[in-house]
């Protein structure tokens, strides 16, 4: 979903070397978010070396020339505040939430893992298990993000979107700190990188101190990326994925176009107002007749993201059929909603309580500091500007029913879909299962 509008002044600022700065003001308490953005994810890995973007996010707190292995995160908690960090497709971001008093902070700790990072031997080994623990945990111990996984690698057959952000195991056993550090030396330089920051704070202040802190860092030239176009799909692809789980499970993602020019493309506001129409609310339509009414699945749901710097999206269906029902008779039942809509359409009625729906719950959200913060991170790391977020709701408003029904007759089609299916098999007892998230740092 598109993220919401901004309801306060919002400053940018440029340094000579490059790094951009976003600073939205919100004096509501006094209390500062700051986030520092690469415009580097699993998007820019090459085969052989998935899942470096997040081995690297982990090594970032790992230890500078001032700072010891592990003493960022505790001189962030000493200062009272909380951080973390997090690798997605398209970025990689590092964040803070602390007293506004304590930004100088954040910002001279981020500034100094950005050119000073020590990235040892011995803190890559260790580092390097935990993640494939993490892979274990997050993916191997769980049967629907197998499937997620496995769909895809099969959606996508050139497209570095069917790499998981995790990696593939076989590429973590064989990730060396070189790899880390050649990565770190491509990407992490202030002329890719966006600082966010919302909050009670003065922008020229802020400004100042990332000029203070981020200025004296020297760029370093970033390759020029390629634009990279998944193949036209010609025909259905089916894949089943073996796991052990107690229920089956179907996925299904029709190729779907993302936001290419926010000026004129009206069709991604489309295909999100129909997300909303299926999966919406609990009394949306899926909900509604294939769990309330027919009882042939215990959950449903359909989902659809505009935003990708890759260019790439889908318009996705989901769901665990009931006891007594099959992956088959869930699949069908669902088709049988979009045939509806595309020979029915949708009313004005239902439409417009999708679009107050829609709006409403993105004005809910805004009253997180971190989530302001999210959303123009997101927007500029994929190549689009916060300044979309002007005109979002008026572009929801303008969708008609009659747009609602034409996207789902243009992409909902049998030859661009892509269905995945979980074959549960018995569950055996593990005795090796992580005591703690692996994650944790």
């Amino acid at each position: 979903m598109l993220p919401g509008l901004l309801h306060a002044a919002t400053h940018e600022f440029k340094l000579d070397n490059g790094m951009r700065i976003i600073v939205q003001e919100d004096h509501r308490s006094p209390v500062v978010v700051s986030q520092v953005w690469y415009r580097a994810g699993s998007i820019d890995e090459v085969n052989g070396k998935t899942g470096v973007a997040h081995v690297l996010e982990h090594m970032m707190f790992k230890g500078t020339k001032e700072i010891k292995p592990g003493q960022f995160s505790r001189i962030i908690a000493a200062a009272g505040g909380r951080e973390n960090a997090f690798t997605g497709r398209d970025y990689t971001a590092y964040f803070q939430q602390l007293e506004k008093s304590q930004l100088p902070l954040s910002i001279r700790l981020e500034a100094d893992r950005m050119h000073n990072l020590v990235l040892t031997e011995e803190e890559f080994a260790k580092e390097i298990k935990v993640v494939m623990e993490e892979r274990r945990w997050r993916t191997e111990d769980k049967a629907q993000t197998q499937v997620y996984e496995q769909f895809n690698a099969a959606v996508y057959n050139a497209h570095p979107y069917g790499r998981p952000i995790v990696g593939w195991m076989n590429d973590l056993e064989h990730m060396t700190a070189a790899d880390a550090r050649e990565w770190y030396k491509h990407w992490y330089t202030p002329n890719n990188a966006l600082l966010v920051v919302v909050g009670d704070v003065d922008p020229q202040e802020v400004y100042r101190q990332a000029k203070k802190h981020f200025g004296t860092i020297k760029p370093r030239p970033v390759a020029e990326r390629k634009p990279q176009a998944e193949p036209e799909q010609k025909g259905e692809r089916r894949i089943v994925v073996k796991a052990q789980a107690e229920l089956p499970y179907i996925l299904m993602g029709f190729r779907a176009p993302a936001l290419n020019d926010p000026a004129t493309d009206w069709e991604p506001y489309a295909l999100e107002l129909l997300a909303g129409v299926l999966d919406g609310n609990a009394s949306a339509r899926l909900n509604q007749e294939l769990v309330r009414d027919s009882q042939t699945a215990i959950e449903v749901g359909a989902g659809y993201s505009m935003l990708s710097r890759g260019r790439q999206s889908l318009f996705m269906l989901e769901g665990t059929p009931s006891q007594g029902k099959t992956v088959a008779d869930l699949e069908a039942a669902l088709l049988q909603q979009v045939e509806k809509i595309k020979s029915s359409g949708v009313t004005a009625e239902e439409l417009q309580r999708v679009k107050a729906q829609v709006i409403a719950a993105d004005v809910y959200k805004r009253d997180s500091m971190f989530y302001q913060a999210m959303e123009i991170g997101q927007l500029e790391t994929m190549g689009y500007s916060w300044k979309i977020l002007d005109d979002y709701q008026a572009r929801l408003e303008a969708v008609t029913p009659e747009q609602v029904q034409e996207v789902a007759r243009k992409y909902l089609v049998r030859d661009v879909l892509t269905v995945a299916t979980l074959d549960p098999q018995p569950i055996e007892p593990k005795t090796n299962k992580p005591q703690v998230n692996p994650h944790a740092r």
